[in-house]
């Protein structure tokens, strides 16, 4: 039966893009005076495309924080320090946090039951603030950011790393639920665990690894929990 749950944590458990709006907004108000959607929106992109090539080795976390405020005041003809630019965002992120729909809940009724732990690409003041707000280590059992780890999803070596300190972990009874095919379910796939891939706008999966099985809604995941473990 299934034993351990390994959560993504943005725009899984916690709804990063909301978080994310709001802090570059007040960034932007503060340091350029305005703010439009468009702008707002083309950061939102640059910024997954950075962490893209982050998780394949093409750039460090430091560029990638960086890096997404050059392109975007490059862009939109900013002249503000990308540095102060990252500095406050990264502040203001990790101040507050926004629930994804069903994600207290399933909490609430899968930490009795299971090991639930948290595995996450990120930057640890950031993410050890959301967390913090959220109260998520009331039913996690460990939190593992891949700043103080050292590798990032979905490298073998970040999973590795944070098994080693999951007490009695088996792999066969492990699975991972997240909303990223590169990053979650490919990391899952190098690992050699369950992979849940959770994409609540059911989107076509168009490329990348194919996922052990898929949820629309967070509710589905404890009787999908229930099913997997009666059939092994």
């Amino acid at each position: 039966m299934i034993e351990t749950v390994l959560f993504d944590l943005d725009n899984t458990l916690l709804d990063f893009d909301r978080a994310e709006h709001e802090a570059l907004r007040q960034t932007l108000l503060h340091l350029c005076g305005y703010a439009p959607e468009e702008m707002l929106r083309r950061y939102n992109a640059i910024n997954r495309a950075q962490w893209k090539l982050l998780e394949q080795g093409k750039l460090t976390r430091h560029e990638v924080k960086l890096r997404r405020f050059a392109l975007l005041f490059d862009e939109f003809d900013i002249r503000v320090s990308v540095e102060k630019a990252a500095r406050e965002y990264e502040a203001l992120l990790g101040i507050g946090h926004y629930y994804m729909e069903g994600a207290e809940e399933v909490l609430k009724t899968l930490a009795p039951c299971y090991g639930l732990y948290i595995v996450t690409n990120g930057t640890a003041s950031v993410q050890q603030g959301r967390i913090g707000s959220a109260g998520l280590r009331q039913w996690v059992r460990d939190i593992f950011i891949s700043e103080e780890i050292g590798f990032d999803k979905p490298n073998p070596a970040y999973f590795e790393a944070c098994f080693a300190r999951i007490p009695g972990l088996q792999r066969q009874k492990t699975v991972i639920v997240g909303d990223s095919l590169s990053s979650d379910i490919q990391g899952g796939k190098n690992a050699g665990i369950g992979t849940i891939w959770f994409h609540p706008g059911k989107t076509p999966r168009e490329n990348g690894p194919v996922p052990d099985h898929e949820i629309a809604a967070l509710r589905e995941l404890e009787p999908l929990l229930r099913m997997l473990s009666i059939k092994k």
